[in-house]
């Protein structure tokens, strides 16, 4: 469940506390667990600033980030400032706007089993990516519907069925997948994407597009010979970006 934490700070020193925060989010938005971000200051005391910082869950930034690299790196910056804090607290939203879904918007659990279905009906008739699928089982599609409805914003059924982000790691592990292949996997999705009718506005299609090339070039990576990616991480949740849905 995602939380919120605030971190209040009184600085008297404010250049030199945001120009230490400028560097110190460049970590932490690199983080997994950190969903969003942002520093704020007092237009009526200066010298008061929020930190907001959105974490996939507190567990998730307690035990996941603070044991992390990441977090080293953007501790080292904000040392100095760490006495200035006057409140430091998780949340949890109560009441707060609704905004639609990339997965609502999709057309829910449906819409993917639709285009997971299609689109490895192509992959196992491409002579490039079908070597890798020759022994894929039955209910993969599936399994990565489950995935992308999870990452879209839908039910956490991948992590409460299939073990999250450690079980997708497992998937591509040692797979040596080129980057041919995945510019294949990539245009024969987006294909699949335009034959079951998912929403063709350029709000969604630009933030599926970013998924779907983030997601994939990670795959590259951490399928690479001698690569060792984190074992451990949640399974990413992409939202609209810039760009929300229109809706008249």
């Amino acid at each position: 469940m995602m939380i919120i934490e605030y971190i209040r700070y009184r600085v008297p020193d404010t250049q030199q506390f945001e120009d230490a925060y400028r560097r110190a989010v460049v970590p932490l938005g690199a983080a997994p667990e950190c969903l969003d971000f942002e520093l704020s200051r007092s237009t009526d005391e200066p010298e008061c600033y929020i930190l907001r910082i959105e974490w996939t869950s507190a567990r998730d930034h307690t035990e996941g980030f603070r044991n992390s690299e990441r977090f080293r790196e953007f501790f080292a910056e904000i040392k100095p400032y760490v006495a200035n804090i006057e409140e430091m607290r998780h949340y949890e939203q109560v009441i707060a706007k609704t905004e639609t879904t990339l997965y609502e918007w999709a057309g829910g659990a449906e819409a993917f089993e639709r285009l997971t279905e299609v689109f490895y009906g192509h992959v196992l008739k491409d002579d490039l990516l079908a070597p890798i699928f020759a022994h894929m089982n039955a209910r993969h599609p599936g399994f990565v519907a489950m995935w992308l409805s999870e990452v879209f914003g839908g039910p956490d059924r991948y992590t409460r069925e299939r073990g999250g982000y450690p079980h997708m790691l497992a998937q591509h592990v040692g797979k040596h997948i080129r980057e041919e292949q995945r510019r294949r996997w990539v245009s024969l999705l987006m294909d699949a994407a335009d034959e079951v009718g998912l929403p063709g506005d350029p709000e969604f299609r630009a933030a599926f597009a970013s998924y779907i090339e983030w997601g994939t070039r990670l795959a590259v990576q951490n399928s690479a010979p001698g690569a060792t990616p984190p074992t451990e991480a949640p399974v990413p949740r992409w939202g609209w970006g810039v760009a929300p849905p229109y809706q008249p």
